[in-house]
């Protein structure tokens, strides 16, 4: 189920809101988990197991690292819980790609390939692992408070307006919105037209113009002006539609009484690629910056240790969009 499509427009939206809606505050969190499984369950029942048992991992892990014994356990608490989301996210994301390159090199080298299994990825699930290190991590640094109720905590980790692509969420940022938050006609006025913003880009914008580019990017021997035009067309299509999806997403949050992040702020204008990630995927750039390049060092160590921080937060950073070579080339680049 997509928020493009008709079942969710016209059939679990209005169904959803309806019973969010007629709940009481105390029971709205249930009405989210349960409204959330089910859309992650109309693509596979049997992942929300994933969604279910890294949202505990990370739970049980905060849990720890504040209410730990001894500092050691502590430790150890952050360690393992964001190495298990960490094993988790690379068992389905990435052995594929690992496995297929060792084949690949036994075979440049004279033996035999290996058989690479064939896993299927958990839609969401980088979105969602990033959420639950972020969880931890802004526990053991006292820089968020727990989550007062596990059922709120759930409720966060499968909210689906944001759980297939973002934007990528921090408890810190809307945990006193579990707490209390207001719901108003404007709000959802202003939720609703967000949303149908959003629609409209992805309906009318990106759809109509993917063709184009999947059709100039099939061409085996481009001219100069196919090639210019399939990268502009492709550039089109990729802003409208994940832009498109963040602006559903935010309207949602807004019609459930939620204040998301912004993701996107012009980023085409930009005039340089610092300004870029400012401006595109927003939540990305931020949680990349807060959690992967100041724990590096950040700009504190000087020119070279500066520049091998930002190449290294690039290049994880392409490597998380997706398990392929053209994504690790994609991230050096940016870095660069």
């Amino acid at each position: 189920m997509i928020f493009s499509s008709a079942i969710f427009v016209f059939g679990f939206l209005p169904f959803f809101l309806t019973v969010y809606y007629l709940t009481p505050r105390m029971g709205k969190s249930w009405v989210i988990l349960i409204g959330s499984y089910a859309f992650y369950a109309w693509w596979r029942v049997d992942y929300l197991a994933v969604v279910l048992g890294m949202s505990m991992a990370s739970y049980a892990a905060a849990h720890v690292a504040l209410n730990g014994t001894s500092v050691a356990l502590r430790i150890w608490a952050v360690r393992v819980g964001v190495g298990a989301i960490l094993l988790t996210l690379g068992y389905f994301k990435y052995t594929m790609f690992v496995l297929g390159g060792v084949s690949d090199l036994m075979q440049i080298v004279g033996g035999g390939g290996i058989t690479v299994p064939a896993i299927i990825l958990p839609i969401g699930i980088s979105f969602h692992a990033f959420q639950s290190i972020s969880y931890i991590i802004d526990i053991q640094r006292r820089d968020a408070p727990p989550a007062r109720r596990l059922i709120d905590f759930l409720a966060f980790g499968s909210l689906f307006p944001q759980l297939i692509a973002g934007p990528v969420l921090r408890y810190k940022d809307i945990a006193e919105q579990f707490q209390s938050r207001s719901h108003s006609v404007q709000a959802f006025a202003d939720g609703l037209a967000r949303f149908a913003q959003g629609l409209a880009m992805k309906v009318l914008v990106a759809d109509n113009i993917a063709p184009l580019a999947d059709r100039l990017f099939a061409v085996p021997a481009p001219t100069l002006a196919e090639a210019w035009l399939g990268a502009l067309a492709y550039s089109i299509q990729l802003f409208f539609d994940f832009a498109g999806y963040s602006a559903m997403a935010i309207g949602l949050g807004l019609m459930m009484g939620f204040r998301f992040v912004e993701n996107f702020d012009s980023p085409y204008v930009s005039r340089s690629i610092t300004e870029f990630w400012r401006r595109w995927h927003i939540s990305l750039s931020q949680w990349l910056r807060d959690y992967l390049y100041v724990p590096l060092g950040g700009n504190r160590c000087g020119t070279w240790r500066t520049y091998r921080n930002l190449m290294v937060t690039m290049v994880l950073g392409g490597l998380w969009h997706g398990a392929n070579w053209t994504f690790l080339l994609w991230g050096a680049w940016h870095g660069a």
